[in-house]
């Protein structure tokens, strides 16, 4: 292939629930080479991990809203990495290596910047000359475009580690040295805006989230090493995975036998339909064949005063270790007492996980929940909801027993249009109501969430509720398009017992759109670390007027809330279309209006003691 081909080795233009990893690129090392390794220039993705760059112009060329990218290393290209655009972008553990730049940011130049942020953490730049090129300055917009998080980074021989329009920005070094933590753009301490450009304190790293000083990382499990007898197959064990017969008999006895023997479970393509919950005993491997779908059906989760787990993972005081690897979760017809994944589970040694593993309702074949039963409405007044369209009570919670869990690339979606079938009705948008998204409860903690995104739900996306030690890489939430009609006072009632926001009473005597659900709420909740979040609010009833760029973002009047005693920082926060960008205890910290940046509004580093 010529040295001038412009060529690229994935075009990559990738949403949420996909996925790169264990990938080799062998591209020309010749410094006048066109060749690209990955050409990305759109989407709202995602997750990448375990890549190698050999050579190229650009080893990765990137455009898209947020990605968390884990483990990539890259030799001997000219630019290891080059931004167009984006939003937010993650990077833990990368290794940049005789590039003669390590991440490119400064497209659009100094009065046109059209890269939001980055934050980069436990990587290493070596034999590189300019390790990140900037545009950002004092002057620069907009504002707090340009934005970057540096946490634990090792250097060797780099002349300068932040290049910006006017030279130098931080030095480097000929010999080798730890930037401890820096980073550019808006503050807040917990109050701001403060710019700056310089050292930053660190976070704090509970010890049980980190394997030798770094933030624990586990790629998923691929079991290649083991025989075909190491497997079970739950059709070989009686299930049909045909959508229709009820399988839940005969997927317990298959787990159960599969956790005994210490075999892995093997889900065979398919739709495996449940009439019950399924327990997920300790000791248990499951994996999916191209995504088979675990899917819940009928009466028995249909009470929201009785709310059911679908998937249950270890009872309440269990111990042992779980790993479940690319599956979908999802429920069909009315479901407003299911709860899609309950995590009791604790590990006191190694983590369990969950890989790929994501919670779909609606907007599928077989679900009963499409336009052509569930159609959005946004010119009717809804003050009473279709019961066939409450699709879940909560898509997933971990509870105050379970500990020590590893979640990687999990999608929980409640879905806003059709994705199997495109009708004429409603431009195949849906209005279907999911109570709650990620529930975490874990006393203990140790939970660690690497490219999770939560969307749609009416009360909020990620909830966090006395529990402490979460690491969490670049989360993503999407506020429910139909609020606020309704808003988030129905179809759910507020349940105490798992810590719902209470709207109406918070948001009595307020105006505009308060009770509407929150992407992100903390509540009395310590030591969680948030590398990268995006949280958006693109809708108030179906109308995009609330975000459009240079507009009143008024979505919803908050999106964010820390309550109680909690302490939190948050690396390269991303809000759009809300008013407020943080709350504390019912009060804004940070408006909009102080923060503008390429679409969304950004807060480069806030920390909350």
């Amino acid at each position: 292939m010529s040295l001038q081909a412009r060529q690229k080795g994935i075009h990559w233009p990738a949403a949420q629930a996909t996925s790169l990893q264990n990938i080799v690129f062998h591209l020309s090392a010749d410094k006048v080479t066109e060749h690209q390794g990955i050409f990305c220039e759109s989407g709202s993705a995602g997750f990448a991990a375990d890549l190698v760059f050999n050579g190229g112009k650009i080893g990765a060329a990137l455009g898209n809203q947020q990605f968390t990218m884990r483990n990539l290393t890259f030799n001997n290209a000219v630019t290891a990495i080059s931004h167009f655009w984006n939003w937010g972008w993650t990077y833990q553990g990368i290794s940049i290596n005789n590039c003669q730049v390590g991440i490119d940011i400064s497209t659009g130049g100094s009065q046109g910047q059209s890269v939001g942020s980055i934050t980069v953490f436990d990587s290493s730049f070596t034999d590189t000359p300019v390790a990140i090129k900037s545009a950002q300055s004092n002057s620069s917009l907009p504002h707090t475009a340009g934005s970057i998080i540096l946490e634990n980074i090792a250097l060797k021989n780099v002349d300068t580690v932040v290049h910006g329009p006017a030279g130098t920005v931080l030095a480097g070094t000929s010999a080798s040295k730890v930037i401890a933590a820096w980073g550019q753009g808006n503050q807040y301490t917990p109050h701001g805006p403060t710019r700056f450009t310089g050292e930053i304190t660190p976070v704090s790293r509970p010890a049980g989230l980190l394997d030798s000083g770094r933030y624990y990382q586990r790629s998923k499990p691929q079991y290649e090493s083991l025989p075909v007898s190491a497997f079970s197959s739950v059709r070989a064990g009686g299930a049909t995975g045909d959508g229709t017969t009820d399988d839940t008999d005969a997927l317990q006895r298959a787990i159960d036998r599969a956790a005994a023997s210490d075999k892995v479970v093997f889900f065979d393509a398919g739709v495996y339909k449940v009439t019950k919950t399924l327990t997920i005993p300790p000791n248990s491997k499951i994996v999916g064949e191209a995504f088979p779908v675990i899917l819940s059906s009928g009466e028995f989760f249909n009470n929201q005063d009785e709310p059911k787990p679908v998937l249950q993972i270890g009872q309440a005081g269990q111990q042992g270790h779980v790993e479940l690897s690319d599956l979908i979760i999802s429920t069909q017809g009315a479901q407003a007492g299911a709860t899609l994944v309950e995590w009791n589970l604790a590990s006191p040694s190694e983590p369990s996980g969950l890989w790929d593993v994501h919670a779909r309702v609606g907007g599928f074949a077989g679900s009963r929940q499409t336009s052509a039963e569930c159609a959005k409405k946004p010119n009717t007044v809804i003050t009473e909801v279709d019961k066939n369209c409450i699709a879940a009570y909560m898509l997933m919670h971990v509870t105050p027993s379970a500990s020590n869990l590893y979640m990687e690339n999990c999608w929980l979606w409640v879905s806003d249009h059709d994705i199997d079938v495109q009708t004429e009705a409603a431009g195949g948008q849906i209005t279907i109501y999911s109570g709650r998204g990620l529930n975490i409860e874990s006393t203990e903690g140790n939970i660690w969430l690497s490219g999770t995104a939560v969307e749609h739900n009416v009360l909020y996306e990620y909830q966090f509720v006395s529990t402490k030690n979460i690491y969490m890489g670049q989360i993503q939430t999407e506020t429910a398009y139909y609020q606020s009609n309704p808003n988030a006072l129905i179809p759910f009632k507020p349940n105490p017992s798992i810590h719902d926001p209470d709207f109406a009473s918070s948001c009595a005597g307020s105006t505009g759109n308060c009770a509407v659900g929150w992407g992100l709420r903390v509540v009395n909740s310590r030591d969680l670390s948030v590398y990268g979040a995006g949280l958006y609010s693109f809708f108030n009833n179906y109308d995009a007027a609330c975000s459009v760029y240079g507009g009143k973002q008024d979505c919803q009047n908050s999106i964010f809330s820390i309550e109680g005693d909690s302490s939190i920082t948050v690396y390269n926060l991303n809000v759009l279309g809300s008013q407020s960008l943080v709350d504390k205890d019912g009060q804004s910290l940070a408006r909009y209006s102080d923060n503008i940046g390429v679409f969304t509004n950004n807060i480069a580093y806030l920390e909350i003691e």
